[in-house]
């Protein structure tokens, strides 16, 4: 007896998977970056052309992998992060689905070469439109470099959604930056139609934030606050920072970029009087909570997380920058205020300016 329920094939699951997964040529970025933070990697070269559509690279100097495992990673579900469900709510990786690689693969054309150090050869892998075609022995250094060709080249429709090539060149930078605040420690560089538009020497995060935005140290405050249900790290802008616009707000879960309203509300009100109205503070900020009071497996993207105690979390956030700007800054006058946000009495009574 037949019904009209069937299983899907393989690959076209696959191409499911990746229209959660792989919405644009940044998404595939975050997820080879990513990749190459849980594989130990002190070096990480990024290499685009035509905004990531027809090429997308990432050299790595990490662990890399073995022959077997250079196989498995391209099945779907495939995952060295995690083996049963209760391991979700302990994660310390940023990878974990073992989705996106089998995803990336069903929408482009990819090749991996990658080594582990107890091989003396490397693997050579190409997979075309989620198809394994090759699997070979090839010299390599130890790491892994993985390049993406042509995304979405049999996927038409999906394909017509994208932006123009400056605009999704502006997306992928965005995930650079992002990775790249979040590990400081690690080197990082980013190549455009093969021009160096970033080097990144790894060291500190505050030398990480003054390279990146092109500020001075003295225009940063550090706001650190531990406490039994958060602990709270990382900068805030001084009051002359703020901008018109949301983009440079960074607030991380755990080492991950989130995306989440509701504390960047924390934040701003945090600021109180030193922000004018419908202005928006710089901040970089991290939160380290017990793996088990954050769910990062709300979203495919993975940048929205839900918090246990979300309101306690926000209390503290705002507390902090309460805190940290009082020790820099007394409540002020309106005369104070202008002189905190950098501007002169000429100045502020100018309507030009």
């Amino acid at each position: 007896m037949s019904g009209i329920i069937q299983l899907l094939p393989e690959r076209t699951a696959n191409q499911i998977a990746a229209g959660e997964v792989v919405q644009r040529p940044a998404s595939v970025v975050k997820e080879l970056l990513e990749n190459a933070v849980d594989a130990e990697a002190t070096s990480i070269k990024l290499y685009i052309k035509n905004g990531g559509c027809t090429h997308i690279q990432v050299d790595d100097n990490g662990k890399g992998m073995n022959a077997f495992d250079a196989r498995m990673c391209w099945e779907r579900h495939a995952t060295s992060k995690i083996t049963k469900a209760e391991d979700l709510y302990n994660l310390h990786t940023l990878g974990f689905r073992g989705e996106a690689l089998a995803s990336i693969a069903s929408v482009s054309e990819v090749e991996m070469k990658t080594k582990n150090a107890t091989e003396s050869a490397g693997t050579r892998i190409v997979v075309n439109a989620g198809n394994l075609e090759t699997q070979e022995n090839t010299a390599a250094t130890q790491g892994t470099s993985i390049t993406v060709k042509n995304l979405f080249y049999n996927l038409p429709a999906r394909k017509n959604f994208l932006k123009s090539i400056s605009v999704e060149t502006k997306h992928i930078f965005e995930e650079y930056q992002r990775i790249a605040l979040a590990y400081p420690a690690i080197g990082f560089e980013f190549y455009n139609q093969d021009k160096n538009l970033s080097k990144l020497k790894g060291g500190t995060l505050k030398a990480r934030i003054v390279e990146l935005f092109n500020l001075k140290e003295d225009e940063l405050i550090d706001a650190t606050e531990e406490t039994e249900i958060v602990n709270i790290s990382g900068f805030i802008g001084s009051p002359k920072l703020t901008k018109r616009t949301r983009g440079n707000q960074y607030l991380f879960a755990n080492g991950r970029f989130i995306k989440d309203h509701y504390l960047n509300h924390a934040i701003s009100s945090g600021y109180g009087g030193l922000l004018e109205d419908k202005s928006y503070p710089f901040f970089i900020l991290f939160l380290e909570v017990d793996p088990a009071k954050i769910d990062v497996n709300i979203h495919p993207t993975k940048h929205e997380v839900k918090f246990e105690d979300g309101r306690h979390v926000y209390t503290l956030l705002q507390s902090v920058i309460k805190k940290t700007l009082g020790a820099h800054f007394v409540i002020p006058t309106d005369t104070q205020l202008h002189n905190a946000l950098g501007y002169s009495n000429t100045a502020s009574n100018n309507p030009s300016n």
